[in-house]
């Protein structure tokens, strides 16, 4: 089939072989596994640490783990995937391509920030129905003492922050997708995310950067697949938080579209807000969390039928932040649906 009959105006596009979720897995924190989701992920770790000498390692050890595990439910190998795709907050996406060196598996290195669960959704489906893969991994992850460090200040200085920030999810979640037909769900279409910037630049206020790109996403989607939001039973957004969701919202609006109450943000759904966490959940692990600790639960189980997952990422680097430079926004939109 042509590109141009899978494609819907300039960034959307249908996949009509509809590559399936074959498995998946989630990895959380302590806090993460305290919160309203506890008792959804496969895992929660006690310690931080993970016995390993750094919280880089631990991070790293933490994503090799869920790919490991997400495999293992299936019982695939690490042989019979063909490529594994993700990344992670660091420099170098270093936990990624550790995780990839320890797997042994053909890996495609991506940063999207905190968008890159599905911007490695999109790319691992469009691998799949080209006809390019039979099976590959997306998983990504983060890691709040690793993220700190790198992005605002050392712990042991106890910084304030401000009402408004939002807490990088210690957490990392893999979904497995094949060519295989025999699994109910299925990546149905995708949107590929412009960069949007509102020329934000308080690096604490992330919910707000990333906010027009997934309005941006979301209406781009919606009139290239010539569909209103009630076609899907949820809508998703990676992390904006409470106060990036208020604005989302705000924007649809403008935008005339009606969400209803088929809308959830992973940041505010991550945490509860009596863990007195500010604004909400942040970082990579947080939509891989929710999408692989909780939604895709939901759809097995036939209790939602079509979601639009949108991982949304605040592109900035410690450096641009200290030069003044705004907060470019992304969002990726994935489109799944039992068949």
């Amino acid at each position: 089939m042509s590109v141009s009959s899978k494609r819907r105006g300039r960034q959307s596009y249908l996949l009509p072989s509809k590559p399936r979720v074959k498995s998946f897995a989630a990895i959380a924190g302590k806090k993460e596994g305290e919160g309203p989701l506890r008792g959804l992920f496969d895992i929660v770790i006690a310690d931080d640490t993970l016995g390993e000498k750094s919280w880089e390692r631990a991070e790293s050890r933490m994503l090799e783990d869920v790919i490991r595990l997400c495999l293992e439910k299936k019982e695939l190998s690490p042989e019979s995937v063909d490529a594994f795709l993700g990344g992670d907050l660091l420099n170098q996406i270093v936990s990624a391509s550790f995780a990839a060196r320890q797997l042994g598996v053909p890996f495609l290195g991506l940063y999207g920030a905190c968008s890159t669960m599905a911007e490695s959704l999109l790319i691992g489906s469009m691998l799949i129905d080209g006809g390019f893969a039979q099976n590959v991994v997306c998983a990504t992850c983060s890691h709040f003492s690793t993220a700190e460090r790198q992005y605002r200040f050392p712990l042991e200085m106890g910084s304030v922050r401000p009402p408004y920030a939002q807490w990088t999810v210690t957490g990392a979640g893999a979904t497995a997708l094949t060519a295989e037909q025999g699994y109910p769900i299925a990546i149905e279409s995708l949107t590929l995310g412009a960069v949007v910037d509102y020329n934000q630049n308080d690096e604490n206020n992330m919910g707000a950067a990333m906010a027009p790109a997934a309005a941006d996403t979301l209406r781009s989607h919606l009139a290239e697949m010539n569909r209103g939001a009630d076609y899907y039973d949820l809508i998703v957004t990676g992390d904006l938080g409470r106060v990036g969701q208020a604005l989302f919202e705000e924007l649809c609006a403008e935008h005339g579209i009606e969400l209803g109450g088929r809308y959830l943000d992973c940041g505010s759904e991550i945490f509860a807000p009596e863990q007195n966490l500010y604004s909400g959940g942040s970082g990579c692990g947080c939509s891989a969390l929710v999408l692989n600790g909780k939604l895709l639960k939901e759809m097995e189980r036939g209790e939602r039928r079509r979601m639009l997952f949108m991982a949304t990422g605040a592109l900035l680097s410690p450096t641009t932040t200290l030069q003044g430079e705004s907060i470019p926004g992304i969002a990726h939109a994935v489109s799944l649906e039992v068949c």
